[in-house]
């Protein structure tokens, strides 16, 4: 019984990890000639902040400067139950500081929830919502490009996700490894095939109608998956802005990422068992697509936790006689099985030609199966912590400008 459990969970895992490869051809190539349109839509920008003296200036200097009329959008920064001068600089900058303080409800979902109710209230009103996270940076032209998106009809629009430290260590080139694979295989190809896209957290815009229509809900501890899945379910499509670009500010250190990723998991544990049925009965129904993919995607975080316990499981029939009976995959097929195991990994690599990484990232490609591998122990413990709510915050300790990071990139 256990042979024919463990053959089932890895066929099931080979197929879904055939059905992402299927996936990463249609990211070879990007729409082009999209139509452009002249600024009118007005934009809140949130900038959600926690304890966050060290970065917001450099973020607010970097919004006041886009290249989009001033007259359309108003900069407000949330300061969740801050205890540091957030709320002091974001004034000294001459925009909103909304001061929050809730120690019962904590967390960046609750934090846009309560943000979004104080906005409705004031007198001016704005065509969408647009959010960043405290640590980020964005290209000029964003609002821009959210405007041109909103005037064809998007009502919920994820940026170009970057990296703003990719050579600080092998943790954080890591991290951008993994957003040029995601730019360009997991979220273009659902651009070209008329899929939805995905919340990435940050660089996020949101037509106010829809918001004020359906409310924000998304107080779990990824709101960014949470959202997008209530958006599919519901029967609106998240679109994708390859030119708009926004920068994150990865953790520099092994324990921190590893506080972060636990976070998410724990969090895409609680909105797998929310959506995955739900939206794959909606989608088998209703013959959407674009449902059973998002469920497929929901359901990744147990990939990972199936996937690493099959993993052990065969490391140990390797080296156990008494296991020489369990089925292994890579045995009854071992072509389909490592043509997929060889085609995911290289597509690392060209991912990031493609997306013209700087040169100094490729050399951590050499640690990156570390990173991946790490993923299984944090997942793990993910899955019997998953009922944790607790947000835990990343400290950042220094500033990072928008022309500072280009001359890097470029030298």
């Amino acid at each position: 019984m256990l042979d024919k459990i463990v053959l089932t969970f890895q066929i099931g895992l080979a197929l879904i990890g055939a059905y992402q490869l299927f996936l990463t051809f249609f990211g070879w190539y990007r729409p082009r000639n999209k139509q452009k349109f002249a600024p009118q839509k007005s934009f809140a920008v949130l900038v959600a902040a926690h304890n966050e003296e060290q970065v917001v200036g450099a973020l607010i200097e970097n919004l006041k400067a886009l290249d989009y009329p001033k007259e359309l959008y108003d900069i407000f920064v949330i300061c969740d139950n801050c205890t540091d001068n957030t709320a002091e600089i974001t004034r000294s900058h001459g925009v909103y500081a909304m001061e929050r303080h809730n120690p019962n409800l904590r967390g960046k979902g609750y934090a846009i929830e309560w943000m979004l109710k104080e906005l409705w209230k004031r007198e001016r009103q704005y065509d969408a919502v647009v959010m960043f996270d405290a640590d980020n940076l964005s290209s000029p032209d964003y609002l821009l490009h959210m405007n041109n998106d909103l005037c064809s009809g998007s009502r919920v629009i994820q940026a170009y996700l970057d990296s703003k430290n990719p050579n600080d260590s092998w943790v954080t080139g890591s991290y951008a490894i993994s957003y040029y694979f995601a730019n360009r295989f997991w979220q273009m190809p659902r651009t070209n095939l008329g899929l939805a896209n995905y919340l990435g957290g940050t660089g996020m815009c949101f037509e106010s109608k829809l918001l004020k229509q359906i409310g924000w809900g998304a107080t779990s501890l990824v709101e960014d998956l949470e959202f997008s899945m209530r958006c599919i379910k519901m029967g609106i499509r998240p679109t994708y802005n390859y030119e708009a670009i926004v920068y994150d500010e990865k953790p520099l250190t092994f324990k921190a990422s590893a506080k972060q990723r636990l976070r998410w998991m724990q969090g895409h544990f609680d909105v797998a068992k929310r959506y995955f049925f739900p939206l794959l009965w909606q989608g088998i129904k209703e013959g959407s697509w674009t449902k059973i993919d998002a469920a497929i995607y929901s359901a990744n975080v147990y990939n990972f936790f199936f996937g690493a316990i099959i993993s052990v499981l065969l490391w140990i029939k390797s080296v156990t006689p008494g296991w020489s009976e369990t089925p292994m995959l890579a045995d009854i097929n071992p072509i389909f099985f490592n043509t997929v195991s060889i085609a995911i990994y290289i597509l690392l690599p060209l991912s990031m030609l493609i997306e013209k990484a700087p040169r100094k990232v490729y050399k951590y490609l050499i640690l990156y199966p570390v990173f991946m591998l790490s993923w299984w122990p944090i997942t793990f413990y993910a899955f019997f912590t998953q009922n944790n709510k607790q947000w835990s915050h990343t400290e950042h300790t220094r500033v990072i400008r928008l022309d500072e990071m280009k001359s890097k990139q470029v030298s």
